[in-house]
């Protein structure tokens, strides 16, 4: 049989509505901006992916960096670890943060998706792995916002699924409206639910030191960013300072800067996001360093794909649900008992909702 090759890669910007809009100490988003990607071969398959462009204004060049990696792999054999090794090594002057770094993650987990369909096997089981599910938190809200309102949305974001955990967003300009924040949360859930929160990198070593350390009897689960990414030394220096387990990993670009946290003992958990830290080629990569640390490694967002990363993933933790791009897919991820459950489907298992999609592209 021949090789199935690469005929075009297709990249479509949509701008849809949240249920939940994110508001955090470091920003907030009015509309869900992604980038949906397919992947078009010889043999009639179709890898798809998406991306999160954070803004509007991002649509535009995000789409732009992935149709300027199309030329160099339209004709080629449909192999991602291959494509991948190409793609960044025609990079390796420019580097591959930003832009260009997303859309290098972005197709990489394209190709992934349309060679697991020529296989006619889901993503987990082609990288080995028989896991069916994976323990998820609820992190589609508690954002910064009122705190007397907080109780309730936890309260409904359980109940959701039957959750047994969910994410609070920190950060607000007096330290014990975080407190507050936590507390009334608490006292709603209980002591049999896990309560995660975020700083979204928003305090000082000093000040993430100090609120950390003034949280440290509310039984909370970790404390997520505290302070800007990538300052490991501050993460590590945090870390020590407090006894609740400290989380990080969203922002890293690369297994490299993954290597450099873990030297630095900068956190307890790590979380690599699949679309930063170099979609499912660069994820295996840092599923075996956390392997080598010995450290639990949780998911950022992209839900879709992370299921089947996680189930592969020797210290599997925690799956970040989120519910924004549930409306772009026909099947979208199914939560049973807290649990996200690993798709049967070929590759990642997504398929797009084209009659929504076109409400919504730009």
């Amino acid at each position: 049989m021949s090789d199935i090759r690469i005929t075009n890669v297709i990249a479509r910007p949509v701008l849809a509505p949240f249920a939940i809009p994110p508001k955090t100490a470091s920003g907030s988003l009015d509309h869900a901006a992604m980038v949906l990607i397919d992947i078009e071969t010889s043999e009639g398959i179709t890898g798809h992916s998406y991306l999160f462009a954070f803004g509007k204004n991002m649509l535009k060049p995000l789409v732009e960096s992935i149709n300027a990696l199309s030329p160099v792999v339209i004709g080629d054999v449909l192999a991602p670890l291959s494509l991948e090794a190409k793609l960044r090594g025609g990079l390796r002057l420019m580097d591959t943060p930003g832009l260009i770094g997303l859309a290098l993650s972005g197709v990489d987990m394209a190709f992934w998706d349309a060679h697991c369909k020529k296989l006619g096997q889901p993503l987990n089981r082609v990288l080995g792995a028989a896991r069916d599910s994976v323990p998820a938190y609820n992190s589609c809200g508690l954002w910064i916002q009122d705190v007397d309102s907080l109780a309730d949305e936890a309260e409904q974001l359980l109940a959701a699924n039957d959750f047994n955990a969910v994410k609070l967003r920190l950060g607000r300009a007096v330290a014990k409206d975080d407190l507050q924040a936590v507390k009334h949360v608490r006292k709603r859930i209980g002591d049999n639910a896990h309560l995660m929160v975020d700083f979204n990198q928003s305090q000082s070593v000093r000040t993430a030191i100090d609120r950390s350390q003034m949280l440290d009897d509310e039984g909370l689960y970790w404390i997520e960013e505290p302070v800007r990414h990538a300052d490991y030394k501050g993460t590590a220096a945090i870390r020590q300072a407090v006894r609740t387990p400290i989380q990080t990993g969203e922002n890293l670009n690369s297994s490299f800067e993954l290597k450099l946290a873990l030297d630095e003992g900068a956190a307890d958990y790590y979380m690599p996001d699949v679309q930063r830290i170099g979609g499912v080629s660069g994820w295996l990569r840092a599923a075996a360093l956390c392997h080598a640390a010995e450290v639990e490694m949780s998911s950022h967002l992209f839900p879709e794909f992370s299921v089947h990363l996680l189930a592969a993933s020797p210290t599997c933790h925690w799956l970040e649900y989120v519910d924004w791009a549930k409306p772009l897919l026909q099947e979208p991820l199914e939560i049973i008992n807290g649990q996200a459950q690993v798709p049967d489907r070929p590759g990642a298992g997504i398929s797009w909702n084209e009659d929504y999609i076109k409400r919504y592209l730009v």
